[in-house]
């Protein structure tokens, strides 16, 4: 049967360490594009601007579940958007579907997929498992969700606009505290798999 399949050291893949099955990785697909609608539409009181989790959500989705999976999780919520669900932040407000997607942060949505893909490269190479790579890979993924964005912003409004004052200084702030936050809780989250593996592998040997 079709499987998007699991890297043998993904998370995901160690706490759910079934057989893969098509119906493990759409239950995984819907979970996460779930929780990025959620976080969406969830804003934290922050200065300068409020913060979304949603940045968060999208690195921690291409870390917890590779690239493969992850990057089709991002593409899932993404045509979500694109077909006239309002999962995207300001929607319906501020338009929905295609009319969204080709406004002004249009490229930050494309960033998402770039970005999750790239997180979850590195997360299979291990960087997700001390807070100092799971940083880098983080920051990495970061400039992929900016760099599109800002390129398509400035395409939108123009060049002469201040485009880095209206597209990633004001977000700068709330993003560090993300990171950061990411960072700490990947190795930590490891360090728990490992040492319930250790007792559960002890307490077979005491059988």
């Amino acid at each position: 049967m079709f499987s998007f399949t699991f890297p043998q050291n993904t998370l995901a893949q160690t706490l759910w360490h079934r057989n893969n099955t098509l119906f493990r990785d759409l239950c995984l697909v819907i979970l996460a594009s779930a929780a990025l609608w959620i976080s969406a539409k969830i804003q934290i009181p922050f200065w300068p601007v409020p913060i979304t989790m949603q940045t968060f959500v999208v690195l921690s989705i291409g870390m917890a579940f590779g690239w493969r999976l992850g990057t089709v999780a991002v593409l899932a919520y993404f045509v979500q958007g694109a077909l006239g669900l309002p999962v995207f932040a300001g929607t319906p407000e501020k338009g929905i579907g295609l009319a969204y997607i080709s406004g002004p942060t249009g490229g930050y949505l494309v960033g998402f997929v770039l970005a999750a893909g790239v997180v979850g490269w590195l997360a299979e190479k291990r960087w997700d498992r001390n807070v100092f790579t799971t940083a880098a890979a983080l920051l990495i993924g970061n400039a992929l969700i900016y760099v599109p964005g800002l390129v398509w912003l400035g395409v939108f409004i123009g060049w002469d606009k201040p485009v880095l004052e209206l597209g990633i200084y004001p977000f700068l702030p709330g993003d560090f505290l993300k990171l950061m936050l990411a960072a700490v809780l990947f190795p930590v989250l490891w360090r728990k798999v490992g040492a319930g593996k250790r007792q559960a592998e002890q307490g077979r040997q005491r059988r």
